[in-house]
Order: structure tokens, then C-alpha cells, then sequence
């Protein structure tokens, strides 16, 4: 070989070298850039807003199962809890360092060789149902309850093998929708995905299939209708989604898979069922969250972190009974029954008692209707909101934070507190009995600079305990005026009248608490 190829064979090969090099140490580095995939966040899938119509035959189902149930998933989640030590059930008392052995053989652990126990972690399985809504990314909706605190996702597909499971990442979850997004770590290219319907089209006697995994069983299908819509459901401390109520069968291991409607088209998914204490099974009773509220949060969920909107206050239904009290005409608003210290509302000048009547111009009919309009609220927004106080309407401006649910549930547990029972005076009507408020007593209830009237005691099934009312809460005023003896309370709900409702302002647990109270 003549020395100018020499040289250009060796300068061809050290460029070829230094090439693999680089690219070696990128992989190792990390240097090398996103793919497209991995770097973009996916629309929301497109819904299907069409009127639905047409006959239902003997077929529709049997089509819509066909089509539909490779894009369902069985989903095996695995978490880790702590495992209760056996001294704990056999009444150790000893904080699990004596021997069980010798307490059953009468050492009691004296004398006795004694070993610190170690605390001791079990694996625990499982199951419930997905669906796919993006087979490109290999994205999986499902129930955040089905993945929460899990350690390992896995999934099955329709015509695997029973043992045969793709493990999969979580990306993002939603407690308030109960809605969580997963992804298959290594990519299928056989998948298939659903498509999306409108669920707010759907109306009772609507048909309907489930989709799912009950008690293993893979892919079982059943068929109802549509039972009711805007059921309101408890998903958090405080907090109601409206659901879909369906008579479709959905059992343990069905949460998280499709409701779909007659098109095959997802509209809910399954969340829970309603049982009684003979049967944990399907009733005919069950729950789907409404696809068009998760819908709009799969860009987030992609995430990791979906944002929601918080004003700081405890809302619940004007009663029905009290509407010439407040000054209304008609049914309306959210009933103010606490304002958080610190937070946008008290900031506003919201006080418990006001009835929210229009929130940043939109009005408000209900109490979820306010909580759901808040909730979508970007963080950070100033808006006006319009309240009703004393028969007159009052227009605020507040400025939404950003909801933490943790801090909040954290805030619920610190409400609760014990009660004490001094000197009592009862009140006629309302089944509460009042003591008067003590030094010690306002300390022990974290109220040391509270002026009030000490509820000892409140009677079971009186229009105070249905009220909500508590041994414990503190009452500072009854309709808007302070009251500051038991005598005095005690004389200003004697001022209403049977069938007349009281207006209690109540401090529990440091916060400010309004309650509306029916004279029996």
C-alpha cells in the first residue's frame, strides 16, 4: 500500500474510532438528545361529540366487546406494607422486645433472654383494570386507588397468558378524579387503543358495557344502563366528584376500566360500587368517574403534576328550609361554613355564613358546582366572586393558590380534639347543652383568646348532631350576635321559634365553622 493511502486508510480508521468514542461516551453522558416522543406532551385524545342514536340489536354488545377488549388491561400492582408483628395480636403490651414463647410458657418476659424485634415488610398484590389511550407512547389510564403507593405496575393483555405481565411506569396521578396515567416501559407494536365519548351526553337508561378484571377474572364483560348522573361521590376529606351511577356488574378488580357506551366508546371509568355489610360484591350499584373530567387532564397527568385551585373555604347546600333567613328566593350558591386562616377567601374577606352566589362572573348553583368551578381555576388568578351576607349581595376580589391536598387532610386531622363537660345549661330545641367557656378549657381546645359558650354535649339524632355540631366546638354567636354565657346563648335560641332556624358561628379546633340549625 503506497504511503498517501497509508495515510488515508489510517486517518479514515482513527475518524471512525474517535466516532464510536464519542458516541459511547454521549450514551454514558446522557448527551445525546430527547426524542420527540419522550419530550412531548400528548393532546388530550379527541371525543366524540355526536349525538348518540340508532337501534340496539343483538350484536351491538357482542361488536363493541370484540373491538374494545384488546385495548383493556388486567393490571397487577405490587406495594410494600409493614407486616403487624404477632406479639401485637396475641397482647404482647411489652412494645414487641419480649419473647412470645415465654409469655405463653409463663416467663412474662422476666428474666427471660429478651430481642429487639425488627420491623418487617411483605409484599402485597393487587389487581384491577386499564385501558390504553395511546398506543404510539404506550400511555394506560386507570384508577389512581389501583396504583397508589405501588412499588411495581404490571400488565396483562388480552390473549397472553395469565403469568405473562409487561411492567409499566406510573406517570402521573389524580386523587380528586381518582384517575392515575401509567406507561408500558418497553414498547408493544401490536396495541390498540379506545376512542372517547362525551359523558355529558349520557342520560339515565343510556346503555352501557364494563370492561375488567373482577376477582381475576380477565376481561369479563357486562352490559347495563345508565342509572343516574351527577351522583355526588366523597373521593376526599370534604371534597365530592359527581359520577355516573350504572347497574353494568363492576366488582373488585373492575376499577379502572372503560365504561363504555353503545358506540363502544369510553364515557367512565369504573371507580366503586355501593355494597351492604351481607355482600361485598355488585349490588347493582356502582360508580364511574365521567371521562370528559379526566379527559382534560391527561396533558397534566403526562406530567406528573396536575395544578388545581384552592380559595380556603368549607362549603355545603344552602338549606332548603332557611332560604327566607339568608334572603333568597330560590335554592342557590354554596353555604360558607368555614374560612382558613392565611388563605385567599379570608384574605377576600369571606366569612363563614356567607352564601357564595357567583364565582369570577359564572353563577353558582350548588355547593359541588362551586368546588368543581374552583378546582379548575388556574393557580394564581384573580377573580371576583359574589356573596350574600346579612340579605345583602357583596362582590369580592380573591386571588386562587394552589391546591395541596396533603396540607388540607393535615389542617382536618388538627380539628380533632377532646372535649370537656363543665357547669351546663341546656337549651330547649336544638339538643345541645352549653357550660361555660374556661380558662383551661379554651386552652386545652387551642381557643385561649376565644370569648364563647362551651357546647358539653350534644344530643344523639337532635337537629344539632345532624347538624354536625360537636362536644367540644365553641359557640361565639347565634344569629350574627356574640354571646359570651351559657344564659345568654341559652335566651337567644329561645328567641326562635319552633320550626325557625338558628345561625351559629362555632370555633373548632382554631377555625371558624358556621352551621344553620332547624328549631324542633
Amino acid at each position: 500500500m503506497s504511503t498517501g493511502k497509508t495515510t488515508l486508510f489510517y486517518s479514515f480508521l482513527i475518524m471512525v474510532a474517535s466516532l464510536a468514542v464519542g458516541m459511547v461516551i454521549a450514551s454514558r453522558l446522557d448527551l445525546t438528545p430527547a426524542s420527540s416522543a419522550q419530550s412531548t406532551i400528548a393532546a388530550a385524545p379527541p371525543m366524540n361529540s355526536a349525538p348518540l342514536s340508532g337501534p340496539v340489536d343483538a350484536s351491538t354488545f357482542r361488536n363493541i366487546a370484540k373491538a374494545m377488549s384488546p385495548a383493556v388491561v388486567n393490571i397487577r400492582s405490587t406495594s410494600k406494607q409493614r407486616a403487624q408483628e404477632m406479639s401485637e395480636f396475641f397482647g404482647g403490651g411489652g412494645g414487641g422486645n419480649d419473647d412470645l414463647l415465654e409469655r405463653f410458657f409463663g416467663g412474662g418476659g422476666q428474666g427471660g433472654r429478651q430481642r429487639q424485634q425488627r420491623p418487617r415488610e411483605q409484599e402485597t398484590q393487587a389487581a384491577g383494570t386499564g385501558f390504553v389511550i395511546n398506543k404510539a407512547l404506550g400511555y394506560i389510564l386507570t384508577n389512581n386507588h389501583v396504583v397508589e403507593g405501588a412499588t411495581k405496575v404490571e400488565v396483562n393483555f388480552l390473549g397472553e397468558e395469565s403469568d405473562v405481565y409487561h411492567e409499566a411506569k406510573i406517570v402521573g396521578r389524580d386523587p380528586l378524579t381518582d384517575s392515575a396515567l401509567i406507561q408500558l416501559i418497553d414498547k408493544k407494536s401490536d396495541l390498540f387503543e379506545v376512542k372517547f365519548g362525551d359523558s355529558s351526553q349520557m342520560q339515565p337508561g343510556d346503555w352501557v358495557m364494563a370492561i375488567g378484571n373482577p376477582f381475576g377474572l380477565a376481561h369479563t364483560v357486562s352490559v347495563g344502563v345508565i342509572s343516574a348522573t351527577a351522583r355526588s361521590f366523597p373521593i376526599a376529606d370534604q371534597r365530592f366528584a359527581d359520577v355516573l351511577q350504572t347497574d353494568a356488574a363492576i366488582n373488585p378488580g373492575n376499577s379502572g376500566g372503560p365504561l363504555l357506551n353503545a358506540r363502544g366508546e369510553v364515557v367512565g371509568i369504573n371507580t366503586a360500587i355501593y355494597t351492604d355489610s351481607r355482600q361485598a360484591g355488585n349490588i347493582g350499584i356502582g360508580f364511574a368517574i365521567p371521562i370528559n373530567s379526566v379527559r382534560e387532564l391527561i396533558p397534566q397527568l403526562q406530567t406528573g403534576r396536575v395544578s388545581r385551585g384552592v380559595i380556603g373555604v368549607s362549603v355545603s347546600p344552602v338549606p332548603a328550609d332557611a332560604l327566607a333567613e339568608f334572603g333568597l328566593k330560590d335554592r342557590r350558591g354554596a353555604l360558607v361554613g368555614a374560612v382558613s386562616k392565611g388563605k385567599p377567601a379570608a384574605k377576600a374577606g369571606i366569612e363563614p355564613g356567607d352564601i357564595i352566589l357567583e364565582f369570577n362572573g359564572k353563577p353558582v348553583k350548588n355547593r359541588d358546582e362551586l368546588v368543581a368551578t374552583v378546582v379548575a381555576t388556574k393557580p394564581g388568578a384573580t377573580v371576583p366572586v359574589k356573596v350574600l351576607r346579612d340579605k345583602q349581595e357583596k362582590t369580592l376580589s380573591l386571588t386562587v393558590e394552589e391546591l395541596d391536598l396533603d396540607e388540607e387532610g393535615n389542617r382536618a386531622a388538627e380539628q380533632q380534639r377532646t372535649s370537656t363537660e363543665p357547669d351546663e345549661e341546656p337549651s330547649q330545641g336544638f339538643g345541645v347543652t352549653l357550660s361555660v367557656l374556661t380558662p383551661d378549657t379554651a386552652k386545652r381546645l387551642r381557643a385561649t383568646d376565644a370569648q364563647g359558650v362551651l357546647v358539653s354535649d350534644v344530643e344523639q339524632g337532635s337537629p344539632a348532631f345532624r347538624a354536625g355540631m360537636v362536644r367540644g366546638d365553641i359557640i361565639t354567636r347565634v344569629n350574627r350576635q356574640p354571646v359570651r354565657t351559657p344564659q345568654e346563648a341559652s335566651r337567644a335560641l329561645a328567641q326562635v321559634q319552633s320550626g325557625g332556624t338558628a345561625f351559629l358561628l362555632v370555633l373548632r379546633g382554631g377555625q371558624e365553622q358556621f352551621f344553620t340549625v332547624r328549631k324542633e
